[in-house]
């Protein structure tokens, strides 16, 4: 019995109704949407050197603060002849860390700065796949929709930017043959890691004048995270916060109270919070010198003790001193 080849199962798969499976999904999308064939042994398309110059010049804050921890990424995965890239929301290859005596075979799979590896250009891969979805994603060798990726095993993660949409896709890819599943998963757990550390430090960089809280301390394997400013309004959240607090999924977000996401009680309104929030900050200023934080505000120790009354502020929230 003749053994069918890896482009007649993919075929099968990409044209059965009761195939449901993520993998059969792409594969499906590959082919009917793309109009790609399994057994195109093309390479990958390249960019122009201006236009891969473009693009990194578009995003070049972000390259900047991303290539050390795709070093750091490196230096873990490389003795396993494995490399590192890194592309954009399209699926271009930006940066990428690769071995000096695997660079000619990387390369000639098209593992390069300035390839393609869409979805749409070359099928279910590692990159394009995870893009496509927006998830973390592992293809490993004939799950890849070409055949001449079969040889391939790609462990990839989404980044997300500060707007909530697609920043980039970060990979490891390798053509070990005795490369298992296990140890792909734990390779793929540690490009989820560096994906959410890039993914955290990109927004930070992203309000530089905000203060940045975590809104679910539980969320490990997420970046929940809003910027406050100065007001105490939220007013950047990424995409897992969003979710989570129901925000708007893409874009800017409307200002709103860092409380109110947060849940935090508090009885005070209106005006009361701010003048409340202005006296913690000046007592705190003053290492809860009571006389010195008067000074600071423009009033008597007494009218400062009368309104930490009012406000509710008692000995207990700073270490308040008399003199």
């Amino acid at each position: 019995m003749t053994q069918r080849s890896h482009a007649d199962i993919v075929a099968e798969q990409s044209q059965s109704k009761s195939a449901t499976s993520a993998l059969a999904a792409s594969w499906r999308r590959s082919m009917m949407k793309h109009g790609l064939d399994p057994s195109d042994r093309r390479r990958p398309d390249r960019l122009s050197d201006a236009e891969i110059a473009q693009r990194r010049g578009q995003m070049q804050v972000f390259l900047n603060l991303a290539a050390p921890q795709l070093d750091q990424l490196y230096t873990l995965v490389c003795l396993s002849g494995c490399n590192v890239l890194l592309t954009d929301a399209q699926g271009i290859v930006l940066d990428h860390r690769v071995a000096d005596g695997d660079a000619a075979q990387f390369s000639d799979w098209g593992l390069w700065t300035g390839n393609d590896w869409s979805e749409a250009a070359q099928g279910t891969n590692g990159i394009g796949t995870c893009l496509a979805e927006g998830r973390q994603v592992t293809i490993h060798r004939d799950e890849h929709f070409h055949t001449r990726n079969t040889g391939l095993s790609c462990m990839d993660a989404p980044i997300w930017g500060p707007d909530g949409r697609l920043a980039a896709a970060l990979d490891v890819s390798s053509a070990r043959a005795d490369q298992t599943a296990r140890f792909n998963r734990l390779i793929a757990a540690q490009v989820a890691q560096t994906a959410r550390v890039i993914e955290t430090m990109f927004f930070r960089a992203s309000f530089p004048d905000a203060r940045i809280v975590v809104a679910a301390p539980d969320a490990a394997d997420q970046a929940v995270l809003l910027a406050v400013d100065k007001d105490d309004l939220a007013i950047g959240a990424t995409r897992a916060a969003r979710r989570i607090l129901g925000l708007e999924r893409e874009g800017a977000i409307r200002p709103r109270p860092a409380a109110d996401l947060l849940g935090r009680p508090d009885d005070l309104s209106g005006f009361d919070k701010a003048e409340r929030a202005a006296v913690m900050r000046a007592l705190a200023r003053a290492d809860g010198n009571v006389s010195r934080a008067a000074r600071a505000l423009g009033v008597g120790r007494a009218t400062l003790y009368r309104r930490m009354t009012r406000l509710g502020i008692a000995e207990r929230d700073a270490r308040l001193s008399r003199h």
